[in-house]
């Protein structure tokens, strides 16, 4: 049974108008998705009244209870359903509380509904989009000021406001609705100065008197609020109220990051690095940003989704923002908290502004400038973050709209002459032959079957350094990244690769002979012969050494890296068919020109070099089937 107050005698009932109704039901049934959040919205009213009452003491100590600490208590009483927030901040007297809590948002209810049914009329309707109704669009428009209150009435029969102003002279008042259609205010009897907001909670709403459920509710919402949170008849202390991202990062120490982490991400490892970002200007915002030491999550980790969590004035908005960093950098855990964040009804949606715009620019900035320096003077440590996020830094380099460019010195590579080493393309430009002024790349299935790929044969010769990329991501990233500083990035298994200039050739005693023209001329029409269509040309190269024959793009089709995109999202896309380059110094293709007209290896010999070509490119479609030639090509070798 319910304790409910005397129906006040000192004052008329004053109705709210039909529009102040409207909203109100809008704002109890429609915009907040979790019931807890009352608590928050009242303990942040509370924190605003503690920083206004701190901040008029500062200039004024002519102040009722001036050396009273500034405080937040809440008590709960299970019997009863009750549930009590008290704070000892500015206060108010009865008129402050008819335009405070009397009309909402102190605007024009009729303009709000006004401007409510105009969105309403040009939202989607159902079945038009993913994002219907007047909820979404209300949410939009709502102003911010004194509605976060009404959200106590989801879970309140009746609520009372007591509250006695600061200044000394002022009488107390008392504020009372059940939500309905009228509320009341009337004189109290209240000796301290602060607020008493009083709720009588429904019958589904028990839970919010259970002291566990309300530290809850604190740690996860309101845990670095800047004043005390006492819970229950003891006065426990329920909030940490120390937020480690408000402090200027000299003020740190390492192992309060650490800790600061493990408790936010309840991870066993520490962070393999982190970022403390305050700033003022353009906006001021505070952050602390972590990267995790890897991928997985572990069984006992809160993060259910991607995002930082946002907080604004200390008070948590969202646990999951994905706005303030793109996406490529989901991976990133951590607080960011800012005093200038325009904020929605509801506090669960941040309104689309400029300001979050600059926000994300300033994190985002700061996640890059902290990976360098981590690149720089960690490299152990980084390898072991390429490791694990390398795939998100080169999906940034793919879809990054504005400044891919930042990225390009957080990429790291293998290459042929360190295959063992992370290398970045700083390094690799400052390793280049003289007056070379391209970086060369090739790309392949896996980074052993790359040693074998005969298009580095003149490569390795020469000792010309090219990157190995078999990562799927790194078709996409080569797609913008066609260029760092003032080298082109060419693909060696291109047919117009190009070796510098200044590289020196062969010399003619360490070259194989080559054979003579009618003899070659021969054994082309042999390979076009035995081919047919497979290939739209065969032709003789010197740029392979070691390997018989390799595969090239004719003119005039896409790229490797566009063919293999087309190929990785599943495109009706089909391959062009390759040019297929011979190597006439090879001693096979030698003695092959050598065999009369009539043996039936050399056919052989060309469909297993052709198809040799195939497996080494990736694009063999059944490897299998070569196992009977070979054996046969096995057996007249013995024979």
């Amino acid at each position: 049974m319910t304790d409910t107050p005397p129906t006040p005698t000192k004052s008329t009932p004053l109705a709210f108008k039909a529009e102040t109704r409207q909203l109100l039901e809008i704002l109890i049934h429609s915009l907040y998705t979790e019931r807890e959040i009352f608590l928050r919205e009242l303990i942040s009213n509370a924190s605003d009244a503690l920083t206004r009452m701190a901040f008029e003491m500062l200039t004024n100590r002519d102040v009722l209870d001036p050396e009273v600490p500034l405080e937040v208590h809440i008590t709960s009483d299970p019997e009863k359903r009750r549930l009590t927030i008290r704070d000892n901040g500015i206060g108010m007297n009865e008129l402050e509380m008819v335009e405070n809590l009397g009309t909402i948002a102190r605007s024009g209810a009729r303009a709000f509904m006004e401007a409510a049914q105009e969105a309403n009329q040009t939202a989607p309707k159902p079945g038009e989009g993913s994002e219907t109704g007047p909820a979404k669009n209300l949410s939009d428009i709502i102003g911010q000021f004194g509605v976060g209150f009404y959200s106590a009435f989801m879970v309140a029969e009746w609520i009372r406001v007591t509250s006695r102003s600061y200044q000394a002279q002022a009488a107390a008042a008392s504020w009372y609705s059940t939500g309905e259609n009228t509320f009341s205010i009337e004189p109290a009897e209240m000796a301290e100065r602060g607020t008493v907001v009083e709720i009588q909670l429904k019958e589904d709403a028990a839970e919010f008197t259970d002291l566990n459920r309300l530290r809850q509710i604190i740690h996860k919402h309101s845990d670095f609020i800047g004043y005390p949170i006492y819970l229950g008849e003891e006065s426990e202390q329920a909030n940490r109220q120390s937020a480690i991202w408000r402090q200027y990062p000299r003020q740190v120490e390492e192992k309060e990051y650490e800790d600061f982490y493990r408790q936010l991400t309840l991870d066993s490892e520490g962070p393999v690095a982190h970022a403390h970002l305050v700033v003022d200007a353009p906006v001021q915002v505070y952050a602390v940003l972590f990267v995790p030491s890897n991928t997985e999550r572990t069984m006992f980790s809160p993060r259910r989704e991607t995002g930082l969590k946002l907080y604004a004035r200390k008070i948590l908005i969202q646990d999951y923002c994905k706005d303030l960093l793109p996406e490529y950098f989901s991976f990133v855990q951590g607080v960011v908290d800012s005093e200038d964040l325009p904020l929605n009804i509801s506090r669960e949606t941040v309104q689309s502004s400029r300001f979050m715009t600059q926000i994300k620019k300033l994190v985002t900035a700061k996640v890059v400038e902290s990976l360098k320096a981590l690149a720089k003077d960690k490299p152990d440590a980084y390898a072991v973050f390429w490791k694990n996020f390398g795939h998100f830094i080169k999906e940034g380099v793919a879809i990054e709209p504005v400044d891919p460019e930042s990225l390009y010195p957080l990429l790291r590579f293998h290459t042929t002459l360190h295959p063992q080493e992370w290398a970045s393309l700083d390094d690799v430009s400052g390793r280049v032959k003289a007056g070379q002024n391209k970086l060369y790349y090739i790309m392949g299935e896996d980074e052993r079957s790359i040693t074998y790929n005969p298009h580095l044969d003149l490569f390795r010769k020469q000792n010309v350094e090219v990157l190995i990329l078999t990562d799927p991501m790194d078709s996409f990233m080569l797609l913008r990244l066609t260029k760092y500083k003032d080298f082109e990035l060419v693909n060696a298994a291109a047919a117009d690769a190009e070796l510098p200039k200044s590289v020196e050739s062969i010399p003619e005693a360490e070259q194989t002979p080559d054979m003579n023209a009618t003899d070659l001329s021969m054994l082309i029409e042999k390979f076009k012969s035995v081919l047919g269509d497979r290939v739209t040309d065969v032709r003789s190269t010197t740029h392979l050494l070691d390997s018989p024959a390799c595969l090239v793009d004719p003119d005039g089709v896409p790229g490797q890296p566009l063919q293999r995109v087309y190929k990785l999202l599943g495109k009706e896309y089909e391959s062009p068919k390759k040019v297929l380059e011979i190597n006439s110094r090879h001693p096979i293709l030698t003695r092959l020109s050598s065999l009369p007209a009539d043996d039936p290896r050399p056919a052989m010999v060309i469909e297993q070099l052709y198809e040799d070509a195939l497996l080494v490119e990736g694009l063999h479609p059944d490897p299998a089937s070569m196992i009977g030639r070979i054996q046969s090509l096995i057996e007249k070798a013995l024979a």
